[in-house]
């Protein structure tokens, strides 16, 4: 028997019970279906986070200092003047501090948490101005009272391109504000735009904190970023002696975390919708157990006239492939839809996956070949005289 004469007569065995069919291959497209599901969720949730690390710069440090004994191990000056003497590996610096505080503008107000950098600030963040100008390196030498707000703060507080030349009260002091930066998320409250800089040595005051315990610096290339880690670490350690006071990292590595622990996650809920497929199978093994029991006769007969048993057997095996692939097919489909449909109800990204469509495609035909063997060689096995007489 020809493969093509083969697939037309699992087909047309489909067709015949259709109901049959469908619930044998309900195991099938719902386990397909949940695996499609499932990753591309996470594939979209691990791609929003790449963007959001991706948006602070693949090549920012970040610096965290926890002290001893009560004093700064880093001083500013000492951070900066390590940036200037190796200006190979590190081109910007920014100590921060941050303060939550009240903001005003005349009637209007909001709380919110005011940011206190160097004049680095905004490019180690991706921030660019719409209007004025950044905080400076004169305002940190002179503890200035300025401020640069983002567009959320401007729309709340300020009249439309009015913010700039504004006072703005921070906790009750007066500050002018020099600078709007341009949109950067969508000028929401939990947006990057829902942000003040001050200058850091104004944060401090306005924080009545003397200790700097956070800095971020920028590599000068993706190249220089574990080269900039180890000159960090070093001095670092050169001050303090112990590597407990203080932590270094980078965007790359925590990008890097993120996706690790979502590949993870992708394979735990792949394996337990896979559940869902193991039973698929043991679905089609039991119907092509009945299937094999009522065509006895057949067989019986297509024996008697020449069938060898390797045509009996592929017969068999084709048939539950054919099964099993369509409801693969069927469930990727509408494991798409279900995804677009999960991901516009939760404002979740949805990324579908070539390779994992390819996957569930392939697994879904694999468990028809898998579990329809052992009935297909029981029909093999058949004895012609047997099957004939069998009632």
């Amino acid at each position: 028997m020809k493969l093509t004469q083969a697939f037309a007569m699992a087909w047309k065995s489909m067709s015949q019970s259709k109901m049959r069919s469908f619930l044998t291959m309900l195991g099938i497209i719902i386990g397909v279906a949940a695996v499609i599901v499932l990753v591309s969720l996470v594939g979209g949730f691990s791609a929003d986070l790449s963007s959001s690390f991706e948006s602070m710069g693949t090549t920012n440090l970040s610096v965290m200092l926890m002290g001893r004994g009560g004093s700064t191990v880093m001083e500013p000056d000492e951070m900066m003047a390590l940036k200037e003497q190796h200006s190979d590996l590190l081109s910007l610096c920014s100590p921060e501090v941050s303060v939550s505080a009240t903001l005003k503008h005349g009637t209007a107000s909001m709380t919110a948490t005011v940011t206190g950098g160097s004049e680095d600030y905004h490019l180690l963040n991706g921030y660019t101005l719409a209007q004025g100008r950044a905080v400076a390196y004169a305002d940190l030498s002179a503890r200035s009272k300025v401020a640069v707000i983002g567009s959320y703060v401007a729309q709340e507080l300020f009249d439309a391109g009015q913010a700039v030349g504004q006072t703005l009260k921070i906790n009750g002091d007066s500050y002018t504000v020099v600078g709007v930066f341009e949109e950067l998320g969508d000028s929401s409250e939990s947006s990057a735009d829902n942000v003040v800089v001050i200058p850091y040595t104004t944060a401090q005051r306005l924080g009545r904190s003397a200790r700097i315990t956070s800095y971020t610096l920028s590599a000068t290339s993706t190249d220089t970023v574990e080269a900039a880690i180890e000159l960090l670490e070093s001095t670092l350690y050169e001050k303090t002696g112990n590597e407990d006071y203080y932590h270094v990292s980078s965007v790359s590595q925590m990008l890097d975390t993120v996706n690790e622990l979502t590949g993870t996650l992708t394979l735990v809920l792949v394996g337990i919708a896979g559940i869902s497929l193991l039973v698929g199978g043991i679905g089609i093994m039991n119907i092509m157990l009945v299937s094999v029991t009522e065509r006895t006769r057949e067989i019986g007969i297509r024996k008697s006239l020449g069938g060898k048993r390797r045509d009996i057997l592929r017969q068999f095996v084709i048939e539950a492939a054919v099964t099993s692939a369509v409801g693969g097919v069927v469930g990727i489909v509408l494991g798409i839809i279900a995804a677009y449909v999960i991901g516009s109800l939760l404002s979740m990204t949805v990324v579908i996956s070539g390779t994992a469509v390819l996957i569930a495609f392939s697994v879904s035909v694999g468990i028809g070949i898998l579990f329809g063997y052992s009935p297909a060689a029981k029909a093999s096995k058949l004895n012609p005289i047997e099957a004939l007489h069998y009632e």
